[in-house]
């Protein structure tokens, strides 16, 4: 992902043990520091903050942003992942650097998803919160990326379109920064 171009890398793995997700949090912060991108863990602020990560993307029944803010301090990167344009709202009053959005397509990568809000979704949050960041998630690929990015969301956040594919991450990671820049 990093020689690919990405420059924020998501930790997720809901599967780990608290101490193996620390290691390989700890080994993708080194990772990320060697090619200037920022770590950010899925839900789990006492791992961020143990392995020094960047910040951490919360959903919408984790620890509170407010209470993050207070553990990880005011340079750490929150994100919170919201599925209405209401929720958005909320959001906006919270001490997070960017909202999430989704999910916008169907996933695979989640069974517990909330409804799909398609990329009119992306277009009613992006109207309601401005300017604030806005980051698109679920079911984003190659085939819709360009939809994504063109209904006002300011970056995507990409599973299965990267690692379900025969070509390489970093292939696909450079493609996909490709068709959403264009």
């Amino acid at each position: 992902m990093l020689i690919g171009g990405a420059r924020i890398i998501q930790l997720r793995d809901k599967d780990l043990s608290g101490k193996e997700l620390f290691d390989e949090a700890r080994r993708s912060v080194e990772l990320c520091r060697e090619y200037a991108a920022k770590l950010i863990l899925n839900d789990r602020v006492d791992i961020a903050l143990a392995a020094k990560a960047d910040g951490v993307h919360l959903g919408q029944d984790d620890l509170s942003p407010i209470d993050a803010r207070k553990i990880l301090g005011e340079k750490a990167i929150i994100g919170l992942s919201t599925h209405s344009v209401e929720q958005a709202l909320n959001a906006l009053k919270e001490p997070v650097n960017y909202i999430a959005i989704g999910p916008i397509f169907a996933t695979r990568s989640k069974s517990d998803t909330s409804p799909v809000v398609g990329p009119e979704g992306i277009s009613s949050v992006r109207f309601a919160i401005g300017q604030f960041p806005l980051v698109a998630i679920g079911g984003i690929n190659t085939g819709n990326i360009r939809d994504v990015m063109s209904s006002g969301a300011d970056s995507a956040a990409l599973i299965s379109a990267v690692f379900s594919n025969e070509r390489s991450i970093g292939t696909m990671i450079s493609e996909l920064m490709d068709l959403a820049n264009h």
